[in-house]
């Protein structure tokens, strides 16, 4: 054996005998790994450039702007400066995103000062009612009227102000604060519904008072027999008109409750009067109420039947009170056209308007056809067998 063969065998015999345990074992590949002497590490790759970005936030405002958008988490903290924050408004408002122009808006209203805030926003109009739209929403009513009251909008204002009685559960209270909303700067129309609103919610609570107590005390017979559903507190115009017409019809105008002082005080219109009250005394069956409303003279004395609406009106609110037959004909007949005259008859059994009319039409063969459409023997059949006689009827039929 050469010196290089016995060199090479006592070499192999030492890494052979290295792998051996004291139990006679091989380690295993995994042993042999974990083994810190002979552990490989892989070299250690940089991150992506984007992510290493995202890492240390170092976004410009556009950029921010646009991850904003893609909704993706940001931090807006690091942008200190007046210019970097107004760079992110002025980029949100050029993404048409609202959500991210919200986003912006409430943290310049955190970092800026309100008179600089309110500034900027001057000249910015579409952040500006972004910013409205959030304080609105939110209801902080005092940055808002403070938000106003910068940007002379004195208008809005003043409504914004009056629009707290909403708020305002307590009858008195809201009635007190509608009463300090009179010496507001409002334009003279909303002056004059301002007005209105506190006076009909003074009268409510007068009536109100004056009814609850005369109800529970259960002496006076119209309570007793229609008892009241609600209170009249808060309840529109004309609901409360509707009211006085169906409790204090008959009341003297110098009354609180008086319909005609309800109409008078709030300028009420001849047929918004006119229908509310119809409405009111036919719920009741008060039928002679409702023939005084359109009975009228003219100047030679004689009465006539008069109303600011329609008769096919007048008729639809009648049947919708459960009118009786004898009434409706009687506004039936007043229907000036021919054929909705006719027709209302039809759906309403009122056969007298249909003899009459085709009696005045001198139609003998709808009258004829008509004849079918009655009772045999009724009082209806004996009409037009009467009329269908008559010899001074000049058919043209």
């Amino acid at each position: 054996m050469t010196v290089a063969q016995t060199h090479s065998l006592t070499t192999g015999q030492t890494c052979f005998s290295a792998g051996k345990t004291k139990g006679g074992n091989f380690q295993s590949i995994t042993d042999t790994l974990s083994d810190s002497s002979v552990r490989l590490y892989a070299p250690e790759l940089r991150k992506p450039k984007s992510e290493y970005k995202d890492y240390v936030s170092d976004w410009s405002p556009e950029e921010t702007v646009h991850r904003m958008k893609q909704g993706k988490s940001v931090s807006l903290e690091k942008f200190r400066s007046l210019q970097d924050k107004l760079l992110l408004l002025d980029f949100s408002v050029a993404a048409h995103d609202g959500n991210v122009i919200t986003a912006v808006l409430i943290y310049l209203k955190r970092t800026l000062s309100k008179e600089v805030l309110f500034r900027e926003l001057e000249s910015r109009q579409t952040a500006l009612r972004h910013f409205i739209h959030y304080l609105t929403e939110t209801r902080d009513q005092k940055l808002l009227l403070e938000l106003l009251r910068a940007l002379g909008r004195t208008e809005d204002m003043v409504l914004l102000q009056y629009k707290e009685h909403l708020s305002i559960a307590d009858e008195n209270k809201r009635r007190d604060f509608l009463k300090s909303c009179l010496s507001l700067p409002f334009p003279a129309d909303d002056s004059a519904h301002v007005q209105d609103h506190y006076t009909l919610l003074e009268r409510q609570i007068i009536i109100e008072a004056t009814d609850g107590q005369a109800e529970r005390g259960g002496k006076v017979e119209m309570f007793h027999k229609f008892p009241r559903r609600a209170s009249i507190v808060n309840m529109p115009l004309i609901t409360t008109l509707y009211y006085c017409c169906f409790y204090h019809y008959e009341e003297p105008e110098g009354s609180f409750s008086s319909p005609l002082n309800i109409r008078h005080t709030f300028r009420i219109s001849e047929k918004q009067f006119f229908v509310t009250a119809l409405a009111a005394r036919a719920k009741l069956k008060a039928w002679s109420d409702v023939d005084a409303l359109f009975t009228c003279r003219n100047w030679l004395g004689f009465t006539r039947k008069r109303s600011p609406v329609t008769f096919s009106r007048v008729v639809d609110i009648l049947q919708k009170n459960s009118a009786p037959t004898q009434v409706l004909q009687d506004y039936v007949a007043l229907v000036d056209d021919v054929t909705l005259r006719i027709s209302l008859a039809q759906k309403l059994k009122c056969h007298d308007i249909i003899i009459n009319t085709y009696r005045d039409l001198k139609d003998r063969q709808l009258l004829l056809g008509y004849r079918g459409k009655v009772e045999i023997g009724s009082a209806e059949e004996r009409k037009i067998i009467e009329l269908l006689d008559n010899q001074q009827i000049r058919w043209k039929n």
